[in-house]
């Protein structure tokens, strides 16, 4: 008995020693790679943005405000009354394009047709899902979107290209709770 014992409390011993972590076999090249990568992510983000700038700034007879979430906007039919705009969970219904910063369009409204689009519930365009959110029913508003808050680094698959910035035009047609 006294054998089964000691073998038990040996076992368990070991059995309970620390293991060493694993450390990575060259730890300064991956780190170099992800700071490249950054660094070149903001090249391009800054490349992007002074494109969208000039064309904002080409546009004279239109005043673009920026949003806090990194897309310009600018209204094309404003509604001044006090109506409710949508909120997380509601159904917007939407009829919108997408054209590229020439204007040339990609996909049409009739094309595209009337889109519904429960409030942040559903994956659609990062830059139209906090615009929808700022339009009241009847509201027409021209988004001039960079490619990181569109359709990125991949494009659609289609259409639209790897870090293509567009614009899109939406009118928000009704909201349903």
């Amino acid at each position: 008995m006294k054998i089964k014992i000691l073998i038990l409390t040996t076992i368990l011993c070991w059995g309970c020693s620390k293991v060493a972590p694993r450390r990575p076999i060259n730890p300064k090249n991956s780190t170099t790679i992800l700071k490249e990568t950054i660094n070149k992510s903001i090249r391009l983000n800054k490349i992007e943005e002074d494109k969208i700038v000039a064309l904002i700034k080409k546009d004279s007879t239109k005043t673009y405000q920026i949003s806090p979430n990194g897309f310009w906007y600018t209204y094309i039919n404003k509604i001044e009354k006090n109506t409710p705009t949508p909120k997380v969970g509601d159904v917007a219904t939407i009829a919108y394009n997408i054209s590229d910063l020439q204007g040339h369009i990609i996909y049409s409204k009739a094309a595209i047709g009337e889109k519904k689009y429960q409030v942040d519930k559903e994956d659609f365009i990062s830059a139209l899902q906090a615009g929808i959110k700022l339009m009241k029913v009847g509201e027409t508003i021209t988004f001039v979107i960079p490619s990181y808050n569109a359709f990125g680094i991949s494009g659609d698959g289609n259409k639209i290209g790897i870090n293509q910035s567009i614009k899109s035009t939406v009118t928000l047609i009704n909201i349903n709770n």
